[in-house]
């Protein structure tokens, strides 16, 4: 084999992806068909459950500083739209359909919420673009070689492994593929994965422009007779949704422009037009379109993560509407997912098998952001119908209740995996502990290995993890903060396979480290 495993696609999953196989011990070739960072404007930002993943693996510093230059441009932007200096924005609970969360209605007491450590709120309004300059780094930092400007063109697969051809007739022998390469996967198609769901029915475009006359345009999400237009959160940013729909001949859910070269150019024509139609503000004139994108809500998934020796991650698996900010994090909670699991096959330290737990875990996750936004779309429609369900939705997200749920949703706090094990915290994110010895159990992470965390030093309970080398590190400290937990086994990719309350015998797991871990 030339690599243990090819990635296709050089975007933010492919590149966190190659990042986690490196940690594990696989070799790795990232191919990418644009040349340099892809700068269109796209996801504003990641999740709660994206953030923790990143500080998971010691980037949170890079996301932090890449998050404060987004909160300082925000306070420009809030500064140009009244008297006076920038002021510091409100904080941010997010939105449904448009419809603003106030975070002064958010009880951020919820026990969902507990345990997250620093990397809560950290990464709203980071640009996709930067997110994947500070993978990219991190790529090169790990040993993965990425190709740019390099284009998958087919694959021949079997048993023992893939050929993968890229344009220039060239050929590469690998044992794995996994398809990154967005929703209009190369991979996807040629590998035959069914991938059914629901129609669109909207266009909509999102854009960075100068233009004149945008005064009159109301700040931030508005509902009209036509349908939604966004202006913000940062000057020349604007968002348009109307319901009549897919652009004819464009049917993906995101169809990107880029210097003018690609089939979805947006011409400041096509812009304007529908930010009049929309907004009703017939003296809005777009000058020059910066960065633009075209969607719709073309909303579906492929019934599987994997055939054979091919595999799917990130919007090549799944797609939706942009709406609620999810795509890019659930892209991020595969990789996390698959990463650790492909590259224990690869070194022959599990069987192929384990690879089922990938589709198993995280199909459930992509199936409900596709209703997710399906839902808002509901909400979005400018029929009376579902003005009047916007109505009764509005009522229940403005109570502290109903906003505290929604971000709930948002920020990703609810996601778990249905595992074995009777302990509440089984399958759940691990918490991010802070430990007698001044760390947190996210410090321990960082080389993207499982770690038995024993805090009630128990020699019998260390003893049942013996054999299993580099695979899982021991950690025996005390929590004083949690006095009710006497140890946890955490996966690599954070989650918590096995915990054990105080007073627990153990019972169960030498069971769960010989079914995710394969004894030396």
């Amino acid at each position: 084999m030339d690599y243990d495993v090819v990635v296709a696609g050089g975007g933010p999953v492919g590149l966190f992806l190659a990042c986690e196989l490196r940690l594990g011990g696989a070799s790795v070739l990232v191919v990418e068909r644009l040349a340099e960072v892809d700068e269109t404007i796209k996801a504003g930002g990641i999740n709660t459950a994206g953030a923790v993943a990143l500080y998971r693996r010691g980037m949170l510093p890079e996301l932090a500083a890449a998050w404060e230059k987004s909160r300082w441009r925000l306070q420009a932007f809030l500064g140009e739209q009244g008297a006076g200096a920038p002021r510091t924005p409100p904080k941010f609970a997010g939105h449904f359909a448009g419809i603003m969360m106030r975070g002064d209605l958010f009880d951020d007491s919820d026990p969902a919420f507990a345990d997250i450590g620093p990397a809560d709120g950290v990464g709203l309004g980071v640009p996709q673009a930067e997110l994947e300059r500070i993978l990219a780094t991190r790529a090169e930092r790990l040993g993965v070689e990425v190709r740019r400007g390099v284009e998958l063109t087919g694959f021949d697969a079997d048993d023992d492994g893939v050929v993968v051809h890229l344009d220039g007739d060239k050929t590469i022998r690998t044992g794995w593929l996994v398809g990154c390469d967005g929703g209009r996967s190369t991979v996807r198609k040629l590998a035959g994965f069914d991938f059914p769901g629901t129609a669109p029915e909207i266009t909509g475009y999102q854009a960075v422009v100068e233009m004149s006359g945008g005064e009159r345009l109301g700040t931030g999400w508005n509902t009209t007779d036509v349908g939604t237009y966004v202006n913000g959160p940062f000057p020349g940013r604007i968002l348009t949704v109307e319901f009549d729909g897919p652009p004819a001949g464009l049917p993906h859910a995101r169809l990107r422009s880029r210097g003018g070269t690609s089939i979805a150019h947006v011409t400041a024509e096509e812009l304007q037009a529908s930010l009049r139609r929309v907004s009703g503000v017939p003296e809005v004139t777009i000058h020059q379109v910066h960065s633009s994108t075209r969607f719709t809500d073309n909303a579906r998934q492929a019934t599987g993560y994997r055939m054979g020796r091919v595999l799917l991650a990130g919007d090549a698996a799944h797609v939706h509407s942009p709406f609620g900010g999810q795509g890019l994090n659930l892209g991020i909670g595969d990789a996390m997912n698959l990463g650790w699991k492909l590259a224990a096959v690869v070194r022959g330290l599990a069987p192929d098998s384990l690879l089922d737990s990938y589709t198993t875990e995280r199909h459930p996750i992509g199936a409900w952001v596709l209703d997710w936004t399906r839902a808002q779309i509901a909400v979005m429609r400018p029929d009376r119908h579902a003005r009047a369900l916007r109505r009764v939705v509005t009522d229940l997200a403005l109570t502290t209740s109903g906003t505290t749920h929604l971000v709930k949703q948002i920020s990703g706090v609810w996601q778990h995996y249905d595992l074995p094990g009777e302990h509440p915290l089984t399958g759940q994110s691990a918490p991010d502990l802070e430990l007698a010895d001044g760390t947190r159990l996210g410090d321990h992470l960082h080389g993207g290995r499982a770690v038995l965390l024993d805090l009630a030093d128990d020699p019998k309970l260390r003893a049942r993890a013996e054999g299993y080398g580099d695979r899982v590190g021991v950690l025996t400290v005390a929590c004083p903060g949690r006095p009710e937990l006497a140890a946890l086994l955490v996966r690599p990719d954070g989650f918590v396979a096995w915990a054990a309350g105080e007073g627990d015998t153990g019972d169960g797991l030498e069971e769960t480290l010989s079914r995710w871990f394969v004894a030396a």
